[in-house]
């Protein structure tokens, strides 16, 4: 019988156990019954009569009812209380029936998840929102491979998304190297949770400066790390310190390879799984100068997030050329700057940085002036031996830029149709296919540069970077400052045509970043009389992430409306909305969308009087336009090392490029924009006036 606690409150959440020690699994149902009674009878006189626990959870997804909405007593209330409240009197209990040598299955973690949920918000008493372990602040095994759920954000945390499964190997790896460095200077502790992250590869990463010799530890595998790794120069199959087996072994675990259970130890399973990892980074491992100089190399590689084999939706291609910069500028060139590019299949910012110097390479700059920069002197190269004649090594990187660059749209923005791919036969030839020159052609057209089907120097740039050629002719711009009717008349002389304005400003004219961007009264009808167009723009402080709900989309897309109505812009136009920062994929899903959601939302309610677009990198315009809907994309392209602007395509319903910042005029900055053909027209007349 569950004891009556009327004054009993599991404000606190839920302490997760598990079965503890080893033991045989729960094949049946009735091995699940079976030991819950073994369970009562264990507590049966010790608890008042009943389980300790409120509930168990076994592991074909069933929920027990142990001491239910009572006050379980599980939770080790000697061991004093958690954040001001009693361990038993402030949560509740829950069991998953597992043993310390069990781990959790999906059915169990999301049976677990679902309890939770349902104490948070249809319990009789509601429990808090903290998942302890068993062994918080208290000498226990319990609740064993449960522990690295037992938190806050894990997956069985029904606040968050569904995350899936955790690894008891890397969970064993954060829990050494936690414990092992966790006086050492300047370490972070990384979270135990049995997921490799940054944070886990980092502490890794201080570990080993910490065996190193180096103090502080820092947060970075840098030259000092590297040299260090060098000078000392021994390889796990030779090492004779155990923590440093110990550390290798785990950046194998945390990178997804097999290695040993004993960490100590270097066994077949480590070195199988070393030697592997050399030959999926385009590395020969057989080759003994090559294994002992690419060492540090490999270190490196191991205590960063890169991976060396195909991730689900890589590309072959893509990873045969990856391993060719490996191979031949890393491995053979030597490139000083040059690490190991990630060998996954996706062409990234790493990638496309370690393809720079090669081509940096190729063109005739020093080894040791390489950098990675789409500077000055790569330019001059592109521009002098780049547009010659290609063979060898030089047309294989034009090439691969093709590749990593399709597939192109073709058609026309109004009506695309397509997608042209590269052939990936044609990288590897010199011969100017006539599958080379069609799709070199079609990215030209759809780039809008000249269609010569050569590698000048203006197809180098937009195939490189997000900018391309910034020096290229271009109709559009845009700027924060008002466009009077002598500005009008010098933007017109100019040779551009359409000039980007605000419709509005969040901020006071008191406030000390106010900026007088919003476009003022008469002015649409100056930038019309001076034969230019309008391009209506819209940003409320769209710099930083938290500036990005659904509410505040949909309220941003009324007032968009309401400006755009007081201005006299006719219905139909397009207003953009702006994402002005390198957005990664996990903001746009978590962010990014919703906003633009409430845009579209706002709009609609009042009469879709206005399309909307997006302003932002390659990335965000593209998923934009996917998800949610945006009609046109202004692309964000003169912030070529974003990430979101690396590896990307244009979008397929691109309208404008921005490439480029400059001082048009003293005290007047300018962006200068490549208006697409037959895309956007823009605003070329007003509603008629009172």
């Amino acid at each position: 019988m569950a004891s009556a606690n009327p004054s009993w409150d599991p404000e606190g959440g839920v302490f997760i156990h598990h079965r503890g020690p080893d033991g045989d699994g729960y094949e049946t149902d009735e091995d699940c019954r079976r030991d819950i009674a073994a369970i009562y009878e264990e507590h049966v006189d010790e608890f008042e009569g009943d389980i300790a626990y409120n509930f168990i959870v076994c592991r074909h997804g069933n929920i027990y009812i142990g001491r239910g909405y009572q006050r379980g007593e599980a939770n080790a209330g000697e061991a004093g209380d958690v954040f001001g409240l009693g361990r038993n009197a402030g949560f509740y209990s829950i069991l998953g029936l597992m043993r310390l040598n069990h781990t959790a299955d999906e059915t169990m973690l999301r049976a677990i998840r679902s309890l939770i949920q349902h104490l948070r918000e249809e319990a009789p008493k509601r429990a808090g929102v903290m998942i302890l372990p068993h062994s918080y602040n208290y000498d226990t095994e319990c609740p064993g491979n449960l522990t690295m759920y037992a938190q806050q954000g894990s997956t069985i945390d029904p606040a968050v998304d569904w995350i899936g499964l955790s690894d008891i190997y890397v969970f064993a790896v954060q829990r050494w190297v936690n414990a092992t460095y966790a006086t050492a200077p300047g370490y972070v502790r990384c979270p135990e949770n049995g997921r490799t992250g940054w944070s886990t590869m980092l502490a890794l990463t201080q570990g080993l400066q910490h065996e190193l010799g180096i103090s502080p530890t820092v947060q970075n595998f840098g030259p000092g790390t590297f040299n260090a790794v060098k000078a000392r120069g021994v390889l796990p199959i030779q090492e004779s310190q155990p923590n440093f087996i110990r550390l290798y072994n785990s950046a194998l675990w945390c990178k997804g390879y097999w290695a040993s259970l004993n960490l100590a130890l270097w066994n077949g399973d480590s070195q199988a799984s070393l030697e592997a990892l050399y030959g999926h980074a385009g590395l020969s491992y057989s080759d003994t100068a090559q294994r002992n100089a690419m060492w540090p190399h490999v270190v490196k590689a191991l205590m960063r997030m890169d991976q060396f084999r195909l991730v689900p939706n890589g590309d072959t291609t893509i990873q045969t050329i990856q391993k060719r910069l490996n191979q031949r500028y890393v491995a053979s060139v030597g490139i000083p700057a040059m690490g190991l590019v990630p060998c996954d299949g996706v062409y990234g910012r790493d990638v496309q940085q370690g393809f720079m110097m090669a081509i940096q390479y190729e063109i005739g700059i020093a080894p040791s002036s390489i950098n990675g920069y789409f500077g000055p002197g790569t330019q001059n190269g592109l521009r002098t031996v780049g547009s010659g004649t290609l063979t060898g090594n030089l047309r294989y990187l034009f090439r691969a830029a093709c590749y990593f660059n399709s597939p192109v749209m073709l058609g026309t923005p109004q009506v695309p149709h397509g997608p042209l791919l590269y052939r990936p036969d044609d990288i590897g030839t010199d011969t100017a296919t006539s599958t080379h020159l069609e799709w070199l052609r079609a990215f030209q057209q759809f780039s809008q540069i000249p269609q010569t089907r050569t590698n000048d120097y203006t197809t180098w740039a937009q195939l490189l970077v997000s900018s391309g050629d910034t020096g290229r002719p271009a109709g559009g711009c845009d700027c924060i400052t008002e466009i009077t009717a002598a500005r009008g008349q010098a933007l017109f002389a100019a040779g551009y045509r359409i000039v980007g304005r605000y419709l509005d400003e969040h901020l006071p004219p008191t406030d000390p970043y106010f900026r007088n961007k919003a476009l003022k009264p008469g002015e649409p009808q100056a930038i019309l009389n001076a034969g230019l167009r309008l391009l209506p723009l819209f940003q409320y402080n769209g710099t930083q992430l938290f500036n990005f709900t659904y509410q505040k989309g949909y309220d941003q897309g009324k007032i968009a409306h309401q400006k755009a109505v007081e201005h006299r812009i006719p219905a139909g136009a397009c207003i953009y909305f702006a994402v002005d920062y390198d957005a990664l994929d996990i903001d746009i899903d978590s962010s990014i969308k919703p906003y633009f959601e409430g845009v579209k939302v706002g709009l609609a309610e009042l009469g879709n009087r206005y399309q909307f677009g997006v302003y932002g990198s390659r990335n965000v315009c593209t998923r934009v336009s996917a998800d949610v809907g945006a009609r046109w994309s202004m692309v964000g392209g003169m912030s070529w090392g974003y990430s979101g602007n690396l590896g990307f395509p244009l979008p397929t319903n691109w309208a404008f490029n921005q490439i480029r910042e400059y001082e048009f005029q003293p005290g007047w900055g300018l962006d200068h924009d490549v208006w697409r053909d037959n895309a956007d027209p823009g605003v070329s007349a007003l509603e008629p006036g009172e």
